[in-house]
């Protein structure tokens, strides 16, 4: 919690969400001052702790993954299978405004975790809700993750490798960070509603429909029958310009050049000025049909001269381009350091000094100071003692492996 005043002071989340689209999405709220209460279930607890472990992920004596996901929140054990359990639940739920979970429907309604449930002891309630493939339907409990139901089930993982390659794995956690803005979203929409009714909402959203959002340009496209190209063939794409190019050091650079009129320019940036006058590169249609014969010139070209080189052509003659970057020049690249898209850490945290900053900004407001995510069940006595548990019932609670803390 923040001392200072910010957008969501005095707002009251309750994350009953595992691994990351729920978490990244309450992680948003703490980032602007909401109060924020972990719940996991005993043991290992929420399985995100081990990420830092499971291969493909970068391997760290810091759970880095864990750090990112849930900064900023207070965390308890409860065993919610546990009668017991029950009226700690309902405590949490009484205090809450927002409840965010991604447990599959038949999972919530054995636990007591249903929409209906809890809004019936909480009219106020905003219950947030994610799941993998939406909440009905014949895969309604299907489990999901971001990489089956955000890139496979919708079409993106089809589209982002070349026509000779089988389909990569993509960064894990892309899908589930943008399911969990618009899961924020949602959030902050039913609490504006709140603010005009007085009443609580369901606001829900998955990763297949954040997916096929994602990939709605071209979804739309096939709504309409559009004709599609087909995979990627770097050495024959439907546009040269629109292309990535290795440099004479090793590096990849990506020119953008996306309008006629950019065309001019870049053959300048390139000092290739003939081939304006070359009858195969003449128009957008005779680049489409010649694109591989210009892949081949613009291949030799940028493979004489070094990555350096190239950026400074380009930028000097204002040609869109992108490079190609690694994730060590990502973490040091001054323009995210300046934006802020990497915030400094109010806590030392192992050798970092930053952290991934989540996407939203209101300008005139300052995020809370990015601190260190709980140890498993760090503040199950805190929170139990402000839920109204005395020092008795929370010493029978942990006798019976209810709740754990910390130290157990």
């Amino acid at each position: 919690m923040s001392s200072s005043p910010n957008i969501f002071s005095g707002l009251k989340v309750l994350d009953i969400a595992s691994f990351i689209a729920g978490p990244a999405a309450t992680t948003i709220l703490s980032d602007y001052g909401a109060d924020v209460i972990k719940v996991e279930p005993p043991g290992l607890g929420d399985p995100q702790r081990l990420f830092h472990l499971a291969p493909p992920n970068p391997t760290s004596p810091v759970n880095y993954a864990w750090e990112l996901e849930n900064r900023n929140k207070r965390a308890i054990v409860l065993d919610l299978k546990s009668p017991d359990a029950v009226e700690i639940l309902h405590r949490l739920v009484r205090w809450a405004d927002v409840l965010v979970t991604n447990y599959p429907p038949k999972v919530r309604q054995a636990l007591g975790l249903t929409y209906e449930a809890l809004t019936a002891l909480n009219p106020r309630l905003i219950y947030a809700d994610v799941t993998g493939y939406g909440a009905a339907g014949p895969e309604a409990d299907k489990p999901g993750f971001d990489i089956t139901a955000f890139w496979a089930r919708s079409g993106l993982m089809d589209v982002i490798h070349d026509a000779a390659s089988a389909p990569t794995l993509p960064v894990p956690g892309i899908g589930d960070h943008a399911t969990a803005t618009a899961l924020y979203a949602s959030i902050v929409t039913a609490l504006y509603v709140r603010e005009r009714t007085g009443k609580g909402g369901h606001a829900t959203t998955s990763l297949i429909a954040q997916g096929v959002w994602a990939a709605g340009s071209w979804v739309e496209g096939a709504l309409h029958g559009a004709r599609f190209y087909g995979q990627h063939e770097r050495e024959a794409p439907p546009s040269a310009l629109v292309n990535p190019y290795r440099t004479s050091d090793g590096r990849w650079i990506l020119p953008c050049v996306l309008q006629p009129k950019d065309w001019p320019g870049f053959a300048a940036a390139i000092d290739r000025p003939d081939l304006l006058q070359d009858p195969r590169f003449a128009d957008v249609s005779a680049r489409v049909t010649n694109s591989a014969a210009l892949v081949e010139i613009l291949d030799a070209l940028f493979v004489t001269e070094t990555l350096a080189h190239w950026r400074e052509k380009l930028d000097a003659a204002r040609v869109t381009f992108g490079v190609v970057q690694t994730m060590d020049e990502v973490v040091n690249d001054p323009q995210m350091l300046i934006n802020e898209v990497l915030l400094p850490l109010a806590e030392p945290n192992g050798t970092a000094t930053h952290t991934v900053n989540s996407p939203v900004q209101v300008v005139g407001f300052t995020k809370v100071p990015p601190r260190r995510a709980p140890r498993l069940g760090q503040h199950t006595d805190e929170i139990l003692s402000e839920l109204g548990f005395d020092d008795a019932a929370r010493a029978r609670l942990h006798d019976i492996r209810t709740v754990v803390a910390a130290s157990d």
